[in-house]
This record gives C-alpha cells, sequence and structure tokens, in this order.
C-alpha cells in the first residue's frame, strides 16, 4: 500500500450515538509522507478494518453491554458517559489498570476482577469474553471496564466481534488514552510545530511466539517523521529499541519513559533510545509504563505542573467516614496528595428513633435547635421529612452550629445559621448561648456518644435542654489490609484524627503502626486525646475544621 504526501486514507470509525447502535462514519487520515509509512499504514489501517468495522451492530434489543474506556489512571479522568454507564450496570468487568475507585460509581453491581499479569493471576482474554457474554445473556447490564481507551491497544475488535458473534448489543464508550496523557502529565507535549507534526502509537508487546521485527516494520518507523509512544514496552525495550537503531534511528534520540501516568505516585525518566534499556533494568521500571520517542522528550514545553504540586509525593491516610471525607480528599488530591482512606467509624441512623421522632414532632414548641455537626443536620432533616413535615416546621426557633460545615449543610436546606461560635468546639458555642437561653427550650441534636459539655453548661445557664440523638457512630473494628501494610512499610506520611471519637478508634484499629506516620490532630482537645493514648500528635491545625486540616498538613509539608 502506497500513501502519497497529503492523501487522505479512508477507513471508518464508530461512534456511540445512541444506546444499543453504533454510527459508522468515514474519517480521513492525512499522512504527509509516502514511503516512510508504509508499512506502519498497513497495519493502522487493517486494525481499523477489521476491529471497529466489524463491531457495527444493529438490533432492536437494548443495549447490554457497554465497553467503557476508564483512562489512564486518575479516576477524575473517567468520561461523564462512562460514569452513566457504571452507575446503571448490574455487572462490571475490569481489568487492573481501571482504578478501583470507579467501582463506588456501581455500588449495587457484581464486581468481577479480572487480575493482573504481574502477579500471575490474570484471566485469559477468552475467559473475560466468556464472562461478559455469560452476564449479558442472564439479563445483565454489563459494563467492560478497561485502562485507558479500549481502542488503543484494548482489544477492543477481539471484544466487539465476540459480541457481535453471539448477537449482544453494544455501546464504545472511548476512554482518555495513556499515549495522550502521557506526555503533558510527564511535562512534554507529544506533537510540536517545530519538530513532531505527527504521532505513531505502536505496541511494544506483541502476540507470544511472533518476532516483532516481523509485525512491525521497523525500517518504516525508524524514518517516521514525528513521536513514537511505545506502550507494554518495558520487556521489550532492548528489542524494539535495537530495530530503531538497527535501522538508522540515531541511537541519541531522546526517550521520556512515564510509569503510572495521572496518579499520585507516578514517576518520569528522561534517557536516549541507546541507553534506554540500562535505565529499565537500573530503575526496575514495570508496567504500567509508556515511552515517549522523539526530540519532544527533551523540549519539556509543557512543564513539570503536575510533579511540582506541593503535596506531591505525600500518601495521606484520611480516617472520617467516606460521607464526611469527600471535600478533605478533593482538597488533597488537588494539592498532588495520594490519598488512602480507612474511616475509623462508622456512622448510621439511631438505634431507637423514637426520642428524634418525638423531638422533630415537637419543634415547633423550642426556642433554638443546636447543630453539633453535619451529620446532625442530615440525620435530622431525614427524620423530618419521614415525619412528613418540612422546615416550616423549623420557623419558631433559632439555628446554632458548631462550625461552617454545619452551617453549610443547613444552608444547603434553605437555612440561615442565626449563631456560630469563632472557634469551633463546644466550649465556644455554649459561652456564645449561654448569655440567650435562660428560661428557653434548647433542642440539642448530637451523636451517640461525645461530650456532655454543652448541655451541661447551657442547663447552667438556666437554659430547659432536650437531646436527640440523630445519628450512631460505631467504631470499625477491622483495618483494610493494604493500609495497614502502607503504614507498617512508612509508606504513609500523615494519617488524620478529626475528633476525639475517631482518635480512640484508629488507636484500636492501627495500634502501633501508627508509630510510623505522622498524626494530625484538628485540635487541641483531639490532640490530647492521641496523647492521653499515647500518640502524639505532630501536627494540630490552627482552625478546626477538614479545612484547617488541610492547611496544616501544606504547611508542614512547604516548610
Amino acid at each position: 500500500m502506497s500513501s502519497p504526501a497529503g492523501q487522505v486514507i479512508r477507513g471508518c470509525a464508530v461512534s456511540p450515538f445512541h444506546p444499543g447502535l453504533f454510527s459508522v462514519r468515514p474519517v480521513g487520515v492525512v499522512f504527509p509522507a509516502r514511503r516512510q509509512l508504509r508499512g506502519f499504514l498497513r497495519i493502522m489501517i487493517c486494525s481499523i478494518n477489521d476491529s471497529l468495522c466489524a463491531a457495527h451492530v444493529v438490533t432492536d434489543s437494548p443495549t447490554k453491554v457497554f465497553l467503557v474506556g476508564a483512562g489512564p489512571g486518575d479516576p477524575r479522568l473517567l468520561t461523564l458517559r462512562g460514569k452513566e454507564c457504571l452507575e446503571k450496570a448490574d455487572v462490571v468487568i475490569y481489568d487492573y489498570l481501571a482504578s478501583r475507585d470507579l467501582l463506588k460509581f456501581a455500588p449495587v453491581a457484581e464486581l468481577i476482577s479480572l487480575g493482573s499479569p504481574t502477579n500471575g493471576r490474570a484471566v485469559s482474554q477468552a475467559e473475560a469474553q466468556r464472562l461478559m457474554i455469560a452476564a449479558a445473556r442472564g439479563g445483565k447490564c454489563v459494563v467492560r471496564l478497561k485502562g485507558g481507551d479500549p481502542g488503543v491497544f484494548g482489544r477492543l475488535g477481539e471484544e466487539a466481534a465476540a459480541l457481535r458473534e453471539a448477537g449482544i448489543a453494544f455501546e464504545l464508550v472511548p476512554g482518555v488514552s495513556t499515549a495522550i496523557s502521557a506526555g503533558p502529565y510527564a511535562g512534554v507535549a507529544i506533537t510540536s510545530r517545530k519538530s513532531a507534526s505527527c504521532v505513531a502509537f505502536v505496541a511494544g508487546k506483541l502476540q507470544a511466539g511472533v518476532d516483532a521485527t516481523e509485525q512491525i516494520d521497523f525500517a518504516a518507523l525508524a524514518k517516521f517523521p514525528g513521536t513514537l509512544v511505545f506502550y507494554m514496552g518495558s520487556q521489550s525495550a532492548a528489542a524494539w529499541s535495537d530495530a530503531l537503531v538497527a535501522n538508522g534511528k540515531p541511537a541519541g534520540t531522546p526517550v521520556v519513559v512515564v510509569r503510572r501516568c495521572s496518579l499520585p505516585n507516578q514517576e518520569s525518566w528522561t534517557t536516549t533510545l541507546a541507553e534506554l534499556p540500562a535505565l529499565l533494568r537500573t530503575h526496575h521500571i514495570t508496567p504500567p509504563m509508556v515511552a515517549i520517542v522523539g526530540d519532544v522528550a527533551v523540549q519539556q514545553e509543557v512543564g513539570a505542573w503536575f510533579t511540582s504540586r506541593p503535596l506531591f509525593g505525600q500518601t495521606i491516610l484520611v480516617t472520617r467516614p467516606e460521607q464526611q471525607a469527600a471535600d478533605m480528599v478533593r482538597a488533597l488530591v488537588d494539592l498532588g496528595a495520594e490519598v488512602l482512606q480507612q474511616p475509623a467509624i462508622a456512622i448510621g441512623p439511631p438505634v431507637d428513633p423514637r426520642p428524634l421522632a418525638a423531638a422533630v414532632n415537637r419543634s415547633q414548641e423550642f426556642d433554638w435547635i443546636v447543630f453539633s455537626s453535619r451529620n446532625g443536620v442530615d440525620y435530622f432533616f431525614r427524620a423530618l421529612a419521614a415525619a412528613g413535615r418540612d422546615a416550616r416546621s423549623l420557623s419558631r426557633a433559632k439555628l446554632a452550629a458548631i462550625g461552617p460545615a454545619t452551617s453549610e449543610a443547613l444552608a444547603e436546606r434553605g437555612m440561615l445559621t442565626d449563631l456560630a461560635p469563632e472557634e469551633y468546639r463546644a466550649e465556644a458555642l455554649a459561652a456564645a448561648l449561654a448569655p440567650q437561653v435562660s428560661g428557653k427550650h434548647i433542642l440539642l441534636v448530637r451523636a451517640s456518644r461525645g461530650r456532655e459539655v454543652l448541655a451541661e453548661e447551657l442547663t447552667a445557664a438556666g437554659a430547659e435542654v432536650t437531646q436527640a440523638v440523630a445519628y450512631e457512630s460505631h467504631d470499625v473494628e477491622v483495618a483494610d489490609s493494604e493500609i495497614l501494610e502502607a503504614l507498617n512499610a512508612g509508606r504513609v506520611t500523615y494519617t488524620t484524627a478529626t475528633s476525639s471519637a475517631i482518635a480512640r478508634s484508629m488507636v484500636h484499629l492501627f495500634g502501633k503502626s501508627l508509630k510510623q506516620t505522622r498524626l494530625v490532630a484538628i485540635s487541641p482537645l483531639t490532640a490530647r486525646v492521641l496523647d492521653e493514648l499515647g500518640y502524639s500528635a505532630s501536627l494540630v491545625a490552627d482552625e478546626y475544621s477538614a479545612e484547617g486540616i488541610v492547611a496544616a498538613i501544606l504547611a508542614d509539608a512547604s516548610s
């Protein structure tokens, strides 16, 4: 096959415009040179014709299988359509390159891991297809979740062909490919107006028993006038780098190797084509990785924006319940940290809901309703709705909140806070309320456990205090084995303690493993509890809030 400069080569592409159906439309790929791309072009066009065009399905039945690209690693790079598919999945079949954080979008789905080739427990491609087809035939909505983009060395053609042969409707949901992401995340642009107006993606790992020099035209690749991106090429690097040099590619051609692209433990190295195999051996570089070959590897036009974030390289363990931790986790991740989550306590509805229900039914009798946490707000308003009431039932009462997160939870329900202390602790809230509550009826919405200081001080100030347990707080008894392993290995830089109850529970949960990390307390009170248990806090937040925790970690890491 020849390809004159500027000639448009016609293939086809598949776009999921409607659930269960594929729209096949012509696309053009323009190549700048005639002979330089001959072998590469042959492979590329065959891949389009044999794989994607064969995937065309026309059926009247609803879509049963979604082939979803998970992106290069960071779960936030999943597409919106991919998230939608996961949310309605009955079964998710995922490979080791797909972030497990994405599985949270499929809370009721059966989860099937295909294992990892690095630990020798990978499920074969044939078995993966069998599982997918069997689940779909069982009437299940199936998501096949694949790292990167399914159409770029993701064996899309094989899976699509198997589904078509089985008569099962499917939809392709493209993902952000690793090849496109790796360069920018490592600080380089894979194209350049000066030196790389085209890019070739090359599989470094080929079929078993196939000689790479027979399957890939290295003479064409060596002359390729742009950037080469090698996937899965760590074990075969010596073969393909030698083949490129033997066919005329300069031995000094720059190469940047990117491992675990877009993740908080991403690593990258810059070398040359001749020195690449030695680099991989010296640093024991294993998959997942890509190698970017070409002048762009040393131009560094993008810069190290990703690895220069202030918490990059830090691992932080958050011990708050997941429903409370989202904002803190997001802030830490945005600053570059790797965040591990292991709740030390679990939050749930009260064992006996009657006292809360009674308080809700008497809500118009209270002069003040005092909330000591966001959880209290959430569960109180659930009880309000369960009683067939709404915010109008609170029209007589003034509202007090212990801190900004609690005030925010009220604001989300259209309620303004009448009083919030400058210092986010029970003593400060009691001191602010005390002058206003003599002879007043006060409702304290609280957890099942906690200090009695607020009730005691308001009673002493002359208030009539009713307490209602809005939610139960239980210690988590068993720690995740991977979290314990990370703590014991000294890989966790900081561990947060955002309440006294969490401090006590995490000491029970992790024990001496906490000696391997820096403890960050939300307040002096929490720090004192840790100290009493024999575990001193390395940091104490100035502001007693999740934002204060983040600020303390940031200041310490930057010092």
